[in-house]
């Protein structure tokens, strides 16, 4: 438990002009000197060393014939001194790397697709401009990030806005939207046929985003506007390197954005099913809280966000 003298001390009659003037005292050994160094006037200078002993009792500098020179108590105080010269010095440098964006964190949320594509690329874009900042990333459904979002556990979020409700305390910015195909491994029985129908596919074994997506909505919707069950059987997950492996060992099949999985496209381990079933999300864009101040860190991801979006759209 701090002592009540102390901080009375401390924030009664302790004053940074005599802090820096203890510091220059140690260094120069004289009152016209220091002060000198300090910016201050000798009388001045001699008034708030005066100020000084007074309030602690105790002499910290013996004044001889040529200069001034610490006491005990002297070379605490000028040991003290320096060490909160240099936190204050230190919390300024703080300060003021946050306000140019050099420091800090920004924590962002992002929908699958973007969190493999434009996410990366925009942090690389930040780190590039200010390495410092610390970018905390978070992968799940846009109704779970939103809310996250506003509860401030998100500065930003690249999905979409779901819930009527927090529409009007939301701002959002359009990216792009997300037009999905049927993923199956190279090799699958289905893939290479030009025949298949809806009743085909409910007897596979899918792989499928968690309840309340939008994309799991809209599967559930052609399902059964079809008159056809839910597939039976399913695997949850939004992992991409799970339902990569998933779709390599088994006949799985997978709703995603092609781009997602396009380096395994290319080179022939997955391919696209010949059917087009029209799932295209609702356009997926920058979320942020309506009126909310972002920090300089955040708003240097929110800049790389559009810059890197502007970009892919040229």
């Amino acid at each position: 438990m701090s002592d009540p003298r102390s901080d009375r001390f401390v924030r009664s009659h302790l004053k940074t002009r005599q802090l820096v003037l203890l510091v220059e005292l140690g260094r120069h050994g004289s009152i016209l000197h220091a002060a000198q160094a300090a910016n201050l006037t000798q009388p001045a200078a001699s008034k708030l060393l005066a100020d000084l002993e007074h309030a602690l009792g105790v002499k910290l500098f013996e004044r001889l014939p040529r200069g001034v020179a610490p006491t005990w108590y002297g070379e605490v105080m000028i040991r003290r001194a320096g060490a909160a010269l240099a936190e204050l010095d230190a919390g300024h440098q703080e300060v003021m790397e946050l306000l140019s964006g050099l420091s800090g964190r920004v924590a962002v949320g992002s929908v699958l697709t973007p969190s493999t594509t434009l996410l990366p690329a925009a942090v690389v874009a930040l780190k590039a401009r200010q390495p410092r900042v610390h970018v905390a990333i978070t992968v799940d459904t846009s109704k779970l990030m939103t809310q996250q979002l506003q509860n401030g556990e998100l500065d930003m979020v690249v999905g979409r806005v779901l819930d009527s409700e927090s529409a009007a305390q939301l701002s959002f910015e359009p990216l792009i939207d997300e037009p999905h195909s049927l993923i199956v491994r190279a090799g699958h029985p289905l893939a290479g046929r030009d025949d298949l129908s809806l009743q085909q596919l409910a007897r596979q074994s899918w792989i499928l985003p968690p309840s309340g997506s939008i994309l799991r909505d809209r599967l559930t919707s052609l399902f059964l506007t079809a008159g056809l069950d839910q597939p039976q059987q399913a695997v949850e997950t939004l992992s991409l390197p799970v339902i990569t492996s998933l779709l390599a060992q088994s006949d799985m099949v997978v709703a995603l954005p092609e781009e997602l999985v396009k380096p395994y496209l290319d080179v022939g381990l997955l391919t696209v099913l010949r059917i087009e079933l029209g799932l295209r999300m609702d356009a997926y864009g920058i979320i942020t809280r309506r009126g909310h101040q972002l920090s300089p860190g955040a708003e240097l991801m929110l800049t790389c966000l559009r810059d890197e979006a502007q970009r892919r759209l040229a």
